[in-house]
């Protein structure tokens, strides 16, 4: 009995001994930290979803965020580090871009995207003021003239209006002297782009501006503005506006029986898919127009995927070049977070502060260099100090059949200089 409970108390010390050991193991090893949950980069967009422009802000939105579908969950995001993107609607209005551009900052956006040039008109100031980069899918050259933070990703309506010029004068017109030319513009930037740029060259071109009419992008009627074009005996008319109005003055020059006859273009803002849909075949075919895209289905790297992901989730827009800018416009986001990456770290640019704006513009902007966006537009730099457009390359083309047909290649798009 003895030797049994002696065997017991030796039993229970070398238990309570162990049982001290393991908990003095336990209590010399700190709790396991979680890991820490890396901030992410986030990227700011103000989009006219709705508004008297949405049937341009809807498809260049809509491309936008199906890119970044694309690069967050099929790529990875960038370097590994899926991109948040935050955006709100302007409804094509000023106060609201303004207001945009301002939520964007406060969220900690390293940078910004705005669509339209009438919104990122309204939003300019606030943006250069606070050092807060954007990128301009559709630009005026009053935007980046003198150059500030924002920066434009195709080449401007005055672009389109001077590449345009020039193919007037070396492929259509057969007169002497200098055509008389005529502008329909829309009472905003998108108008006043072309109006600048015909104030600074047309001179220098050769073209004669024999009168401008202005336009609001809820028009019904340009009947008056076009009898007093009329008027005017212009051999040829620019129309510098959205695709509704666009549509519009197309219908009005019909009845008027501008056309068939008088030469009609359009800059790029106007000239999409939207134009013919709005307008009608017959009444749009034979309409020029300048674009700094290539052609929807055209066999180039980038489209393949493009079209998949349109026709998956947004198949009114196939075939629509709005939506191709869209895209576009997050390919090149994504090459300005990677040079951004290069030059800085993550911690830093997710802060989304003044700091992350300012090495987002110069470590990540201006270190874009000869970007290609897959073939799908002309390459994207954005390395000169002065010239803030990013591509600098349009083709003219021409409604065939109720189709945007390509008459040129790329044409060039010399810088302008405004000042």
């Amino acid at each position: 009995m003895r030797k049994n409970r002696t065997f017991k108390a030796v039993s229970l010390v070398v238990v309570v001994a162990f049982i001290f050991t393991v908990l003095a193991g336990c209590a010399s090893q700190a709790p396991a930290e979680k890991p820490a949950v890396k901030k992410p980069i986030k990227i700011g967009m103000s989009i006219c979803f709705t508004g008297t422009a949405a049937e341009k802000g809807q498809p260049i939105g809509q491309g936008e965020l199906d890119a970044w579908k694309y690069i967050n969950e099929e790529l990875g995001g960038i370097n590994g580090n899926k991109i948040e993107i935050v955006w709100y609607d302007t409804a094509y209005n000023a106060a609201i871009a303004t207001t945009n551009v301002k939520k964007l900052m406060d969220d900690g956006c390293l940078f910004f995207t705005i669509v339209s040039s009438a919104d990122a008109t309204a939003s300019k100031e606030a943006a250069n003021k606070a050092g807060f980069p954007g990128l301009v899918i559709f630009s005026s050259p009053s935007l980046t003239n003198p150059p500030g933070r924002l920066y434009s990703q195709l080449p401007d309506y005055g672009d389109d209006w001077a590449a345009f010029c020039n193919y007037y004068l070396k492929n259509i017109w057969k007169g002497t002297g200098k055509p008389k030319m005529a502008l329909a513009i829309l009472s905003n930037s998108t108008g006043y782009g072309v109006r600048d740029a015909a104030r600074v060259a047309a001179d220098d071109l050769g073209i004669d501006i024999v009168t401008v009419e202005e336009h609001k992008t809820t028009t019904i009627s340009e009947i008056d503005a076009l009898t007093r074009i009329k008027a005017k005996n212009p051999d040829v008319l620019f129309i510098g506006s959205t695709p509704a109005p666009t549509s519009v003055i197309l219908k009005n020059a019909y009845e008027l029986k501008l056309t068939p006859g008088m030469t009609i273009a359009c800059g790029h803002a106007g000239f999409t898919k939207a134009l013919i849909d709005l307008a009608g075949k017959d009444i749009s075919d034979g309409i020029y127009g300048v674009f700094p895209t290539v052609n929807w289905g055209d066999d180039v790297k980038g489209m393949p995927k493009m079209n998949e992901y349109c026709t998956a989730n947004h198949k009114q827009y196939v075939g629509n070049n709005d939506y191709l800018c869209g895209w576009t416009a997050s390919l090149i986001n994504a090459e300005i977070i990677r040079q951004a990456l290069k030059n800085s770290s993550l911690d830093v640019l997710a802060k989304g502060d003044a700091t992350a704006w300012k090495i987002a513009e110069e470590k990540g902007f201006r270190m874009v260099k000869g970007y290609d966006v897959e073939g799908l537009h002309g390459p994207v730099d954005f390395s000169d100090p002065v010239d803030r457009r990013g591509s600098k390359s349009v083709k003219v083309f021409q409604i065939k059949n109720g189709e945007m047909t390509a008459l040129t290649g790329w044409i060039d798009a010399p810088y302008i200089k405004y000042q």
